[in-house]
């Protein structure tokens, strides 16, 4: 794989891209002011962390003031203990989430190793948004208004560059994951940030890219959708489910096993329920040939 590399947006303001952006292999972004700088998540490993605030060091716009959280998912959070004076933002159900962890069983993923990190509490907490002037710009995040990719999703908007840093509410070459939340609401959320009209798209996993991001994740949210209420009509088990199904044009996408975990949130939203979430990560195991996901964290 390459090497992570800072991409810049706008004046001040970065992507820092890390290939090949698959399980635990997350983006970030860095905002610089006057007073150092606002990062978009952080990262999955001590490694990964530490290399991202070197490259962030380098820039010389000054050390990491906040980390905003864009949802409570380990790969954007767990290098936050490497920035123990830093303020943590993020929506409250995201504060929420971190305070219940689901660990996985150990078979799940391919080893890695994540070193001495863990995600911190949030110091800021909020519902519906809040406005950050830490640059001299007005920096918008939002929570789209209700469970998307996870409950506690937020984006992160700069209506003077119109840049959109958007975690993983956008997933680009990567399957969309909506076991944590709902397929409706992440549709609906794409909706309000296609509204913005971006000119900058900085997805939660892949290259940076402009508007076009956000319609290819709507349609496979639609069709994971359509074909859920099917085969579950049908009676079969999301793993029957997901072996029965051709992924046509979304068979190219990486992880295509997360088509599992999704058809498990489909199913639960048919019933009225919650997905069971060991169930969930054992079926894609199960799909995978019974080997653990790959993941090069």
């Amino acid at each position: 794989m390459d090497d992570p590399r800072l991409v810049p947006v706008a004046d001040g303001v970065w992507a820092y891209i890390q290939p090949d952006g698959g399980w635990m292999i997350n983006n970030m972004g860095v905002i610089a002011g006057s007073e150092g700088v606002t990062s978009v998540d952080v990262t999955s490993t001590e490694g990964r962390t530490r290399a991202y605030l070197d490259a962030v060091d380098g820039l010389g716009r000054g050390p990491v003031r906040r980390v905003v959280f864009t949802h409570a998912h380990p790969d954007h959070c767990n290098g936050a203990s490497l920035l123990p004076d830093a303020e943590v933002i993020a929506q409250r159900r995201t504060a929420e989430d971190l305070r219940q962890p689901h660990p996985l069983a150990p078979h799940i993923f391919t080893p890695f190793h994540q070193g001495d990190v863990r995600p911190r509490q949030p110091t800021v907490v909020f519902d519906d948004g809040l406005t950050l002037t830490p640059a001299e710009r007005p920096v918008h995040v939002r929570h789209p208004g209700g469970p998307a990719h996870t409950a506690g999703d937020a984006y992160v908007w700069l209506p003077d560059e119109r840049v959109l840093f958007t975690g993983d509410l956008v997933f680009n070459g990567g399957t969309p994951f909506a076991v944590s939340g709902s397929l409706g609401g992440w549709i609906a959320a794409l909706e309000q940030m296609a509204a913005l009209e971006p000119a900058v798209v900085v997805p939660g996993h892949g290259d940076v890219g402009g508007p076009e991001l956000l319609a290819p994740v709507a349609a496979y949210l639609r069709f994971v959708r359509e074909y859920a209420a099917d085969a579950h009509a049908r009676g079969r088990t999301p793993l029957e489910a997901a072996r029965a199904l051709d992924l046509g044009p979304f068979a190219g996408l990486q992880e295509r096993e997360r088509i599992v975990g999704n058809l498990h949130r489909a199913f639960a939203e048919l019933d009225g329920t919650q997905p069971d979430m060991s169930a969930a990560w054992q079926d894609m195991y199960e799909y995978n040939g019974r080997r653990p996901l790959d993941c090069h964290a």
